[in-house]
Parts: C-alpha cells; structure tokens; sequence
C-alpha cells in the first residue's frame, strides 16, 4: 500500500506545496492568506486545536481508509505538534493487516511569532503488531539533521547530513502551515512553481500548477466541484513514486488553504484513489 502512503503525504502537503518557498520573508505575513485571525495572532495559536478528517476511496469503495490531522500546543512555550495519521478500514484494513501510517511534527515559532520550524519529525509504519520507524532531528543552529531508522527486525541506524546555509529544511507539515499563515505569500491562480521540498530518495523538488481562473471556470462547468473548494491544484510526481501512469495529483484547496479533495489518477491496481474531507474542528480563539 505504499500508494496509499504517498496520498497521505499528498493531503497533507497540498497547501505547502502551492507556496513560495524561495527564500523566507522576514515581514509581517498576512495572516491566514484569505483567512480572518485576530490582528498579531502568532501562528501556532492561529491553528491551535485544528483537526481535519479525511476518507481514502478507490473503484466502487467508498471507504479504504481514514485520514486525522490535528495541530496542537507543544511542550514548553512557542512549541507545538502536527500529526497525520492514516489507517485502513473495512476489508482493505483487513487484508493490510490495519495498516498505519503516523507522521508526527514537533516545531518551534520563530521570528516573533510570524513562522514555524522543524525541530524534529517522526514517520511510523505499523502493519500487525510489528512496526519500523525513521526519525529526523534538526538542529539548525550547526546546520546538522540527523536521521535514524528503526526497521522492523529491530535493526537501527543512523545517519548525519549537513544543512547547506542556504536551505530551510522543514518538513512538509510545517510547512503546510507556514504556507497556510503567508509565509511565502499569497496563491496566485495560473501559476505553475518549481517547488523545493524536504530531500527524501534523491526528490528535492515537485511542478505545482495552480489553474487559471478560465481553466477553473470551464472545469466547473463539467465536473462538480467539492464542497468549499476555492482553488484548483495540480501537482506533478514521478510516475516511478506514486505507481502512476501518468505522475499527476489534482486537488482543490480551501480559501484557508486546507486540501479539501485531492485525487491520484491511473494509480497501478487501483485506479483513481480519492480523498475527501469530511470533517473540520476548529476552535474559535477570537
């Protein structure tokens, strides 16, 4: 099912990957990009307590598989922690052996308040009762990320790199919220952006188009758009990755920038795999 685990990845990294990642502006960021917070509001208290639930679905099934991610206070002051966790259900759940996947963001508010950063970020595998696990660790001050592996023989390891001085290597769920707060800026419709990402198997980079206005306009004539959906996104992968024939993610945004639908077309075996929102907490902190 590792289709099913780069689509919880894509869910989640929609909104970071429609920014602007080119260098971090240092201003004041309009904050949520169309969103209404309170004037000042630090970041982490603008998503404190979100929770967003998804469905997984493919060919007649509706329900494959179910999606939570939630944001919440840290442990200490301007801390806080994202987690993405995705599990199957129903005959699929069955045959994968409730196969989980959990990704887990600790970071830190930085510039006043106005950005997050990666401090660490966990990603956990769980089929049955055995379950491997990597753990990045950034220390961004010596520029040093360390990654150690857990597989499920028990077996570890553990490997250093080097931040080169002119990256800022977060992780795609901090990310998403920087994106989501305006840190790089707003989305701008018929804009397609070479985006850097988080260096994972030798990919630094994705082609996100963000469609025009006319191009919106005339696919809402023949499809029917989601409930909320402002912007439509595509995003371009490695066929080789997501075990797709074509390499190609469509998805549509919120005006909060939270993926509200996204779908992987011709994935092998399983045909178009959608998911869905169907579920948005989010306390009012006015």
């Amino acid at each position: 099912m590792i289709t099913r685990r780069y689509f919880l990845r894509f869910l989640a990294g929609l909104p970071f990957l429609t920014g602007l990642p080119f260098g971090l502006p240092k201003v004041w960021a309009q904050a949520p990009v169309n969103g209404k917070v309170s004037p000042g509001m630090h970041i982490g208290r603008t998503f404190s307590g979100e929770e967003l639930h998804y469905d997984i679905a493919f060919w007649l099934l509706s329900k494959v598989a179910v999606v939570k991610m939630t944001f919440a206070p840290g442990a200490g002051e301007g801390m806080y922690v994202s987690t993405l966790q995705g599990e199957t259900v129903g005959l699929t759940g069955f045959v994968t052996r409730n196969r989980t996947d959990t990704y887990r963001a600790v970071m830190e508010e930085i510039d006043g308040g106005r950005r997050l950063r990666s401090v660490s970020f966990e990603e956990q595998v769980r089929i049955g009762k055995k379950t491997r696990k990597r753990t990045h660790t950034f220390d961004h001050v010596n520029r040093k990320w360390v990654e150690r592996n857990v597989r499920m023989s028990g077996a570890a390891s553990e490997e250093a790199h080097i931040i080169p001085p002119d990256k800022d290597y977060n992780d795609f769920l901090t990310a998403s919220y920087n994106f989501r707060y305006g840190v790089y800026g707003a989305v701008e419709r018929g804009s397609t952006y070479r985006v850097p990402v988080f260096p994972k198997k030798d990919v630094e980079a994705y082609d996100v188009k963000v469609i025009s206005k006319a191009e919106e306009e005339s696919l809402r004539e023949r499809i029917s758009a989601p409930h909320g959906g402002e912007y439509r996104i595509e995003l371009a992968m490695d066929p080789e990755v997501v075990h797709s024939e074509r390499g190609l993610i469509k998805g549509w945004l919120a005006k909060e920038l939270y993926p509200v639908e996204g779908m992987m077309e011709d994935v092998f075996l399983f045909g178009d795999v959608r998911g869905t929102l169907k579920k948005r907490i989010k306390p009012d902190l006015s």
